[in-house]
């Protein structure tokens, strides 16, 4: 299994290639759809890494790829600006899914 990474910035690329990890650099929602319809087809890439702003721009097609497709496993991951999520993200998002506050 391969990981893979799906990124808006090169510093990100290119710290994420350090450890190993292949990627793209993508800025557009064309591009976007194309380097995902890729990475989809390969089926030795087992997880596939997204930063934080695809998920916040252009949700319709993230969730659609996550919602629709078991495999690979897709993983929304900060860029070299920081996380765009709320300090207690995890606690809220348990919350939502099981409907109990914890």
């Amino acid at each position: 299994m391969k990981m893979y990474l799906i990124s808006d910035n090169v510093d990100t690329l290119t710290g994420m290639r350090l450890a190993g990890v292949e990627g793209s650099v993508v800025h557009e929602r064309n591009e976007l759809k194309e380097a995902l319809d890729k990475a989809l087809a390969d089926k030795e890439i087992g997880i596939l890494l997204l930063t934080e702003k695809f998920g916040r721009e252009f949700p319709e097609i993230i969730d659609q790829v996550k919602l629709g497709r078991k495999f690979p496993l897709i993983v929304e991951i900060p860029d070299r600006h920081g996380t765009g999520r709320k300090p207690n993200f995890i606690t809220s998002y348990v919350n939502e899914a099981i409907g109990l506050k914890l």
